[in-house]
């Protein structure tokens, strides 16, 4: 119980609100009378109400551009944003606490460089990126960029994503890189 109250302190206030009104849903199917129903809708209504429109809209752009969700039109004509299958995947797969990268056989010749510029006021999602990315294999090459030699994009949108950290981070994928020797040899990219 301990653990699961630590990762939703870790959460943001907005990604708390998500979760409590996934919960309401849920209360709503289990409610037993009218009067546990209509609670439940007051209180997830008051939870909506207090989610800020900008964030929630930059938030859905930004899993649109991922996609992570799709638009549906509906038999009447209006339009819904659902779980794309990646989103679903992406859902079904990742543990943000077991995120890993896959080292194949044979290295494809490229890597996989992450930069990033993260305002002070997320300082603490900066300081989180930086340890995911040590966790998952990067190595530091300077403060804010980090590189690897192997496949990452769909972890790297999703921690991003995680994080609300799109506007702020960068991967690159290249061939080489002037001292690229080194990580090569850290690596053990060298034959």
């Amino acid at each position: 119980m301990e653990s699961i109250k630590k990762k939703f302190d870790r959460l943001g206030p907005n990604q708390k609100k998500v979760l409590l009104l996934l919960a309401g849903g849920t209360g709503l199917m289990i409610a037993g009378t009218p009067k546990a129903y209509f609670g439940v809708i007051r209180s997830v209504s008051d939870e909506w109400a207090k989610i800020n429109e900008q964030t929630l809209k930059k938030a859905i752009k930004n899993l649109y551009q991922s996609k992570l969700i799709e638009e549906r039109e509906n038999e009447n004509g209006s339009v819904a944003l659902v779980l794309s299958e990646d989103g679903k995947k992406k859902i079904l797969t990742y543990n943000i606490d077991n995120i890993s990268i896959n080292k194949p056989e044979k290295w494809d010749g490229k890597w996989r460089i992450v930069l990033f510029d993260i305002p002070n006021f997320k300082k603490k999602e900066r300081d989180i990126l930086r340890s995911i990315l040590k966790r998952i294999g990067f190595a530091k090459y300077q403060e804010s960029v980090f590189v690897l030699p192997y496949e990452c994009k769909k972890e790297f949108d999703y921690i991003v994503e995680f994080y609300q950290l799109r506007p702020y981070v960068r991967l690159i994928e290249a061939v080489s890189f002037d001292d690229d020797l080194k990580f090569k040899n850290d690596f053990g990219l060298l034959a």
